[in-house]
């Protein structure tokens, strides 16, 4: 696979965690995030941790309900053992790959195991991404049966030429059905859109985000494009098959995202996210940026606990047989110190609207503040009251903020 793990320290076979993960614990919030690796065919321009039938190699893709309840036992055990105090999830994601290529009632065995493990917060967010084709009417409802509140679906272009270049397989027409069938569900809606793939106009872009306003989801996502190396856009890219994708124009595709979103109601949270209001962004996300903790169950999944990242093994074959021996599958882990995290935290929450507080930049990222106003990157209103808000050239420039906000010594 394209994906590559990190390089870490050995991750203990029982998976206790040390004791300093218990520290705070009870000022931060839970969440589970549950890989399924599966997808139907691989899109040229992912690099994500999945695998088609035909590279499970001795593992079937009817047992993995099963191995992934193992992990959450596991998981409750050793964190238990390890002196972390037991919370409720505030959050439950299931990502992929393609969740809903396994049936409804594996998905709901899966989140039923969460529950039993650690039960739900009042008001739990439990997503599950979808492909358009992957679903139908029933399956969504027997997923809102289960206890699912959320669903994301990869629209990603409403162009056909656009999902042909990205290897997408689903009708666009597909899309406004499984929104009104998720709707019916009762569930909240997400669409996932990309943008600056290799052929797409702005004229494209904007028929992609007409079409998914038309669907009135309660949360948007738009990711630029991003050329991954070892995957085949990659490949067809260096050998002039595609073109690159264009910078300037990924930026004014951007600009038009956020113009058009903004008048249709939605509010941007996250430099890529969108949602009607508060109360419809990502939890589960919003965890991951804010720094809270998580664990990550099947193959290749991260967790975080209480400044202690780790990362499991990648195949489901390998993974399967750890979890199936009653060992922790986690493949490396490490320890992220002071500096690690306080500079972790100034790239993540920078990312979001509500930004970070310049008290808790170093001496230098408090003097560079003045420039990013000056340079129209920072909101000069923000920063009197305290903090360090992005205006929309700074979201542009978000990682030239961050590096004027971390200078390197």
């Amino acid at each position: 696979m394209p994906s590559t793990l990190p390089l870490g320290d050995p991750a203990p076979s029982d998976g206790l965690l040390p004791a300093t993960t218990a520290l705070g614990a009870g000022e931060r919030d839970f969440g589970v995030y549950l890989h399924v690796p599966f997808c139907r065919v691989r899109c040229g321009y992912c690099d994500f941790n999945t695998y088609t039938a035909t590279e499970l190699r001795g593992v079937s893709q009817s047992d993995y309900a099963g191995h992934a309840i193992r992990e959450v036992a596991f998981a409750a055990e050793a964190l238990q053992r390890s002196g972390v105090p037991a919370r409720p999830a505030s959050t439950v994601f299931f990502g992929g790959g393609t969740p809903t290529l396994l049936p409804p009632g594996d998905l709901g065995a899966m989140l039923s195991a969460v529950r039993d493990a650690w039960g739900f917060a009042p008001g739990a967010e439990v997503t599950t991404e979808a492909n358009p084709d992957s679903v139908d009417a029933e399956d969504l409802q027997r997923l809102a049966d289960a206890g699912f509140t959320r669903v994301s679906f990869g629209m990603q272009s409403a162009v056909p030429h656009v999902l042909e270049t990205l290897e997408r397989t689903h009708d666009p027409a597909r899309v406004p059905l499984v929104v009104g069938w998720a709707r019916e569900a009762g569930l909240d809606v997400s669409l996932d859109l990309i943008y600056g793939t290799p052929g797409e106009s702005l004229a494209d872009w904007q028929r992609s985000l007409e079409t998914a306003l038309a669907c009135e989801p309660d949360h948007l996502s738009a990711y630029a494009l991003i050329v991954e190396p070892g995957t085949k856009l990659a490949r067809q890219i260096r050998s002039g098959q595609v073109a690159e994708p264009d910078d300037d124009l990924e930026a004014d595709m951007y600009e038009l995202a956020d113009r058009t979103l903004a008048a249709a109601g939605y509010d941007w949270y996250e430099v890529s996210n969108w949602s009607r209001g508060a109360e419809h962004r990502s939890r589960h996300n919003l965890s991951y940026w804010l720094g809270h903790d998580w664990w990550g169950v099947g193959p290749g999944a991260h967790s975080h606990v209480g400044g202690v990242r780790w990362w499991n093994v990648k195949h489901p074959a390998a993974y399967a047989q750890r979890v199936l021996a009653g060992e922790s599958p986690a493949a490396g882990r490490e320890t992220l110190d002071d500096e690690t995290r306080r500079v972790e935290r100034v790239l993540l929450l920078t990312r979001i609207r509500e930004g970070i507080r310049t008290a808790e930049l170093d001496p230098e990222g408090r003097r560079a503040v003045a420039g990013l106003i000056a340079d129209g990157l920072v909101d000069a209103k923000a920063a009197l009251a305290g903090s360090v808000e992005l205006t929309l050239r700074g979201r542009l420039l978000a990682d030239a903020v961050v590096r004027r906000l971390l200078p390197e010594d």
